[in-house]
C-alpha cells in the first residue's frame, strides 16, 4: 500500500488570508502546513470543511493570565483555564505578561510565570515583561539577558499608584529596549489627571462603578500618548500603544504615523462594542463592566472602526483580565466598595474572535480578510511570531480554526470556559463560530469538546523583530551632526 502523503487534510473549505479568499485543501504533515491546493491526498485523516471558512488561529497579543496585580490579587484564570477558553474561541497563540512589582527580581519573575505556563497552557504562548522597578540591575543586567532568551517585548504603565513609570525612568527603559532590540508596549494614561479626578469624585460622594468611566477623563489618554510618542521619538524607539479607547487618542496615533514614526497601536472589543453606559447598573452590578481605560461613547466606537480601516490601529486584542464578581476579585474590599476599590478588568479571550467575526464578516464591516489581518496576521508580524504563526501558508505551524459562518450563538455566562463566572457580553447574539480548532496540527477543540492536555502548549521564543528596529532617523537633539557632537545613543 502507498504510504499516505500527509497526516491530515482539511478538505474543501474556504481559505482566507489578509488579501485573498479561495477554496482549497490544506494538508498537514506533523505540526506544519505542508501543501495548499485542490485534490490533495492521500492523508491518514481528513476533515470535511465544505461550507466552512479555514482561517489561521487567532493571535491574542494582550492578555493577563494567572497574573498577580499590584494590589495583591491574582486574576481568576489559570493558564489551563485561560488557554482552554482561548482555544474554544479560535485563538491558538497568546502573549501574556510576566509582571514585575517593586522589589522583585525580573529573572525570577519570568521563571515563576514560565512554570505556571509549562504546567497549564494548552496552546502556544509568549510573554511581555512588565517593568515596575527599573533599577540599574534590571535595565543593565537582567533585561538584556532576558531579551536574548526570547522575551522580545516590554510593557510599562504610565498610571496606577504602584506600577507607574515616570518620564525620566521611562526614557531609560526606552533606551534599554532600543539597545536590546525589543518592542516597548505601554498603558498610556495621565496619572495625575486620573488621580485628581478620583479624589474629586469620591470627596463628593460619587462612588458607584459608573463613575470609574468619568475618573479616567478622556484627555488623560491623548495627553499620555503625545508624551510617550515624544519620548520614543527622542531616542528613536518603536512603541506599541495598548487599548486605544478615544477618538482623540486615535488621532494622535494617526498624526504620529503620518510623520513616519514607528508607532503601533491596538484596540479591544470592549471599546468597539461597549460604552460608558454599560457601567450604569443598579447597586454594584456595574463593577462587571469596569476596565481601564473605560469604555467611552458611541462616536468613539466609530472613530476606532475608522482607525482600524485606515491602518492607524493594526491589531485587536482582548486585554483579558478576569476577576470574579465576589470577594476573591471585584468585591475584595467588601460588598459595597467604591469604584476606586474595585479590581479593573474583563474576561474576553474566548469572545474576542466571535464578536469580531460577527461584526466584520457576518455584518460586513471591513470584511473577512481584514478580520484575519487584525486578529491573527498583524499581531504575529508585529511581535515577531510570523511566519510560524498568523497565516495559512506552507511551512507555517498548523494553527487553524474552522469557522461555521451560519452558526448562531447567544452568549451566556454559563457557556464560557474561563473562570471569571460571567461575561460582559452575555445576552448578545452572534453569527459565526469556530467549530474545530487545531494547534500545531493537533485537533484541540471539536464539537464543543477540548482534547488538549494541560502543558501541551509551547513557549514561543522571539526577538523584537523588524517592528522593533529603530528608524535610524535621529531628532536634532540626539544627532551628533546637529547637537555639537554629543553622542547620546
Amino acid at each position: 500500500m502507498t504510504e499516505p502523503a500527509y497526516d491530515l487534510i482539511i478538505r474543501g473549505g474556504r481559505v482566507a488570508t489578509t488579501t485573498d479568499t479561495f477554496e482549497a485543501d490544506v494538508a498537514i504533515s506533523g505540526e506544519t502546513i505542508a501543501a495548499i491546493g485542490r485534490g490533495l491526498g492521500p492523508a491518514r485523516r481528513e476533515i470535511d470543511a465544505r461550507g466552512k471558512y479555514v482561517l489561521p488561529g487567532g493571535v491574542d497579543s494582550h492578555c493577563h493570565i494567572e497574573q498577580l496585580s499590584a494590589a495583591g490579587i491574582v486574576n481568576a484564570d489559570t493558564f489551563e483555564s485561560a488557554t482552554t477558553s482561548a482555544a474554544f474561541g479560535g485563538t491558538t497563540s497568546v502573549i501574556s505578561f510576566a509582571a514585575q512589582h517593586v522589589g522583585m527580581q525580573l529573572p525570577q519573575v519570568l521563571e515563576d510565570y514560565h512554570a505556571l505556563a509549562r504546567k497549564g497552557a494548552v496552546i502556544d504562548y509568549a510573554f511581555h515583561m512588565i517593568i515596575a522597578d527599573p533599577t540599574k540591575e534590571t535595565l543593565e543586567r537582567d533585561l538584556p539577558a532576558l531579551i536574548r532568551q526570547g522575551h522580545g517585548s516590554i510593557k510599562i504603565f504610565m498610571t496606577y499608584d504602584r506600577l507607574k513609570i515616570d518620564d525620566e525612568p521611562l526614557l531609560d527603559i526606552l533606551v534599554a529596549a532600543r539597545e536590546g532590540g525589543a518592542m516597548l508596549c505601554a498603558h498610556a494614561e495621565n496619572h495625575g489627571i486620573i488621580s485628581w479626578m478620583v479624589k474629586r469624585l469620591l470627596a463628593r460622594g460619587y462612588t458607584a462603578p459608573k463613575y470609574h468611566a468619568i475618573s479616567h477623563a478622556r484627555f488623560s489618554e491623548a495627553e499620555a500618548f503625545n508624551r510617550l510618542i515624544g519620548m520614543a521619538a527622542l531616542v528613536d524607539q518603536p512603541i506599541m500603544i495598548f487599548h486605544v479607547s478615544t477618538a482623540e487618542g486615535a488621532k494622535v496615533i494617526r498624526d504620529a504615523r503620518g510623520q513616519g514614526l514607528k508607532v503601533f497601536a491596538e484596540t479591544c472589543p470592549q471599546y468597539l462594542f461597549m460604552t460608558a453606559e454599560d457601567l450604569d447598573k443598579p447597586g454594584i452590578e456595574g463593577a462587571k463592566w469596569m476596565c481601564s481605560p473605560p469604555p467611552r461613547r458611541a462616536p468613539d466606537q466609530e472613530a476606532l472602526w475608522q482607525a482600524l480601516s485606515l491602518g492607524d490601529l493594526q491589531t485587536i486584542s482582548s486585554d483579558h483580565a478576569p476577576y470574579r464578581f465576589d470577594e476573591t476579585g471585584k468585591l475584595r474590599a467588601g460588598p459595597n466598595p467604591n469604584f476606586k476599590q474595585i479590581a479593573n478588568g474583563l474576561p474576553g479571550l474566548e469572545l474576542r474572535l466571535p464578536l469580531l467575526f460577527d461584526a466584520m464578516v457576518s455584518k460586513g464591516r471591513l470584511g473577512l480578510n481584514k478580520f484575519v489581518e487584525l486578529t491573527s496576521t498583524a499581531p504575529a508580524k508585529i511581535y515577531n511570531l510570523h511566519p510560524r504563526k498568523g497565516a495559512i501558508a506552507i511551512g507555517a505551524d498548523a494553527d487553524i480554526a474552522l469557522w461555521d459562518p451560519d452558526k448562531r450563538v447567544t452568549i451566556a455566562d454559563e457557556s464560557m470556559h474561563d473562570l471569571a463566572g460571567y461575561t460582559p457580553f452575555a445576552g448578545r447574539s452572534v453569527q459565526g463560530w469556530p467549530v474545530t480548532v487545531l494547534s500545531r496540527g493537533r485537533v484541540i477543540v471539536d464539537d464543543g469538546k477540548v482534547s488538549a492536555k494541560p502543558g501541551s502548549g509551547q513557549f514561543l521564543a522571539r526577538s523584537g523583530g523588524e517592528a522593533a528596529k529603530p528608524t535610524g532617523r535621529l531628532v536634532a537633539d540626539m544627532d551628533p551632526e546637529q547637537n555639537f557632537g554629543a553622542k547620546l545613543l
